[in-house]
């Protein structure tokens, strides 16, 4: 950071976008190194693609699933939530976190309510850099904030000037804007209940009601780390964590990290204790990175206390919020946000020591980017070694029917007079067995179809949807709160069950293709293939997490009290079936990418097979038209093998170049410390 930083902001002298360094701590050292080991990773399997292409070895499914798998390292996106009650000074923790640099706020952060609906930080190439805004109104819809992402027209667009941060800030702070409604317009968009006594406070003499402006905001614009895939969540107070079950469902479950801002005087409150258990804490699904930060402690830095008897009231705080919540006092934080965002600022060490804020920075870095590089790492290695097989598969067939070819030439000479008859009896005995390969994979094609269909019926879209509409018609018409309780479970209990149906299918389909392969390889001696499973645990574990929230939900009696039957049955119920569709959407599209890949191999042998009768019978016209020699042929054999021995080893290569960019050898190093520390 630069030294004149504050010379040039007393000179009125603005930061743009592009002159922002990235604040050098730990944080952005790991996200920057992340995100060049990423870069890494999508040049190496480039590489690889790239060399298949070259050897004539790609097909097009092979290619689908290497274009699949760089698009999703490509959109790798790192999500970081910020959940508080108001006042605890959230928006000035990011500003401290991620914005010092702009040597100034960034985010509105004065005393109050600041954030007033959920904003997303982000960066978008394709798109410009603005504020887009989503009315308040559009509460009175059944439609998700999710499903308004893809409805352009609908958002208010707020453009700003990057090389500004006067631009920016003016713009931003249109997040924080309120409007005053009528009780019953604000009761309408369910922000407001005349029988909760918190809401009667909040109206005004004259019977109207202040809410927020928006419903939703996305900021886009070109931050380093931004750029570099990290996606903020700035979530309003924990009100609005009931009122827009989107955040419950999806945003908050699926963050990569969830920092939950205390105070540190106040400590954890009962509304911040229930809070975090039912929407936050990561132990009922076992999610990393949930971490509470004590915010404001310079509130109890005390000139007539000693530095002793100050760190001893900090740790009291982190030994009871640690009880209350549950949570390990190693995951609490006490830091001081405004303390440490003017020390970055001013460039005052010393300050910044004091804030804390370094080490909840380092606890981010090891906590949620190296979590993240893990998840990465694991999902692409499997997908890479399951390619490199199937290449593997293919060059050892290639191989082996040059050596038989190679070991019946060498056999034949010194009889050249019944070479070519000779040959062509072998090539026919070779072509009907061919012509029984090709019937049987014809055969297993219909059969594999059949299973196919029967597997994509219990997981077909437009049954799903059915079932949605069903629900939600039975759930509106009911009188009772057990009839609407009866339906989610009906809803519930058809889509685990089909899901359930799903994962037995495709394991029958799974058992056919093993013996398929099992006879095909040793049929043709080759090394036998083992087609990967496919299992529906990790969706089924989704909807077992959405189930338990619905039903948590509904088994609450205070937001059946507060919240009215129509409020249930609209945004939460939506938000769910939303969820569940996504879902199964995800399921239908990695069971179709599995479908392809359980059948690929046997697909390639036979392309393969197919290619070696073919050369061979150019290799008889040759030598029965005396163009070609016995022992011509047999050097252009032993070249072909040559050739494909140098692709095995180049494909060798390639796969250790993939797995040092994957950093496969040091997780093992790694995990192996880990093993042998006490």
């Amino acid at each position: 950071m630069a030294k004149n930083k504050s010379t040039d902001q007393a000179a009125g002298k603005s930061k743009s976008a592009n002159q922002v360094a990235i604040d050098k701590t730990e944080l952005a050292d790991q996200f920057a190194a992340y995100s060049a080991w990423r870069k890494t990773l999508i040049d190496s399997i480039g590489d690889y693609r790239n060399w298949l292409v070259r050897q004539e070895l790609n097909d097009a499914q092979t290619d689908l699933r290497i274009q699949q798998l760089l698009d999703r390292l490509h959109e790798d996106k790192l999500h970081v939530a910020f959940v508080a009650e108001f006042s605890r000074g959230k928006s000035e923790l990011i500003n401290a976190i991620f914005f010092a640099d702009y040597g100034q706020r960034l985010l509105p952060s004065s005393a109050g309510r600041t954030t007033m609906c959920p904003t997303e930080l982000l960066y978008d190439a394709a798109r410009p850099s603005a504020l887009a805004l989503l009315p308040i109104e559009t509460r009175e819809t059944d439609i998700t904030t999710s499903e308004y992402k893809r409805l352009p027209n609908e958002w208010t667009t707020i453009k700003f000037d990057v090389n500004s941060s006067e631009s920016m800030i003016s713009a931003f702070t249109e997040v924080s804007r309120t409007k005053r409604v009528t009780a019953d317009e604000a009761q309408r968009y369910e922000l407001y209940d005349p029988a909760n006594p918190d809401d009667a406070l909040n109206l005004n003499d004259d019977g109207t009601v202040d809410i927020p402006a928006w419903r939703y905001a996305i900021i886009n614009f070109p931050h380093p780390l931004l750029e570099q895939g990290l996606v903020i969540l700035d979530t309003p107070g924990l009100n609005a964590i009931g009122t827009e079950p989107e955040l419950t469902l999806n945003m908050l479950p699926n963050a990569h990290a969830v920092l939950f801002v205390l105070a540190a005087d106040t400590g954890v409150t009962k509304s911040e204790s229930d809070v975090w258990r039912k929407y936050i804490s990561g132990a009922r699904w076992k999610q990393r990175g949930r971490l509470a930060v004590l915010n404001k402690i310079d509130g109890l830095w005390d000139e007539l206390k000693n530095e002793r008897a100050v760190e001893k009231e900090i740790n009291k705080q982190i030994k009871t919020s640690a009880e209350l919540l549950d949570l390990d006092a190693s995951h609490i934080f006490p830091v001081s946000a405004q303390k440490g965002l003017l020390a970055k600022i001013t460039d005052d060490d010393e300050l910044l020591a004091r804030s804390r804020l370094p080490e909840l920075q380092s606890a981010l870095s090891g906590e949620v980017v190296l979590s993240k590089k893990e998840i990465v790492r694991d999902n692409t290695e499997s997908e890479i070694e399951d390619l490199v097989t199937n290449t593997n598969l293919l060059l050892e067939s290639r191989r082996q029917s040059l050596a038989d070819q190679l070991e019946e030439l060498h056999g034949l000479r010194g009889q050249n007079t019944n070479v070519v008859e000779h040959m062509m009896s072998k090539v026919k005995e070779e072509r009907e067995a061919f012509e029984g390969d090709l019937r049987r994979f014809q055969a297993l094609l219909r059969v594999f179809g059949k299973h196919r269909d029967e597997l994509f019926s219990y997981l077909g879209m437009d049954r799903l949807r059915t079932d949605v509409t069903k629900t939600r018609q039975a759930m509106v018409s009911a009188n009772f709160t057990r009839t609407i309780r009866a339906a989610m479970d009906r809803f519930f209990e058809d889509v685990n069950e089909r899901m359930t149906n799903s994962e037995e299918q495709s394991a029958e389909i799974k058992l056919m293709m093993d013996a398929m392969y099992k006879k095909y390889a040793k049929d043709h001696g080759i090394s036998p293939i083992n087609p990967p499973g496919f299992s529906t645990e990790r969706y089924q574990r989704e909807l077992g997490k959405l189930e338990h929230t619905y039903k948590e939900q509904f088994d609450t009696a205070v937001n059946m009290l507060v919240n009215e039957k129509m409020a249930l049955t609209t945004k939460f119920f939506e938000t769910v079936a939303n969820r569940v569709v996504n879902v199964y959407e995800i399921t239908n599209r990695d069971v179709a990418n599995w479908l392809n890949v359980v059948m690929a191999p046997m697909e390639s042998q036979i392309r393969e097979q197919q290619l070696q009768l073919r050369r061979r019978l150019e290799s008889i016209k040759r030598i029965g038209q005396a163009t070609d020699s016995l022992e011509d042929r047999i050097t252009e054999l032993e070249g072909l093998n040559q050739a494909v021995s140098a692709q095995m080893n180049d494909l060798a290569t390639l796969h250790r170049h993939i797995g040092a960019a994957l950093g496969v050898e040091e997780q093992a190093a790694s995990e192996k410390k880990t093993l042998v520390t006490p």
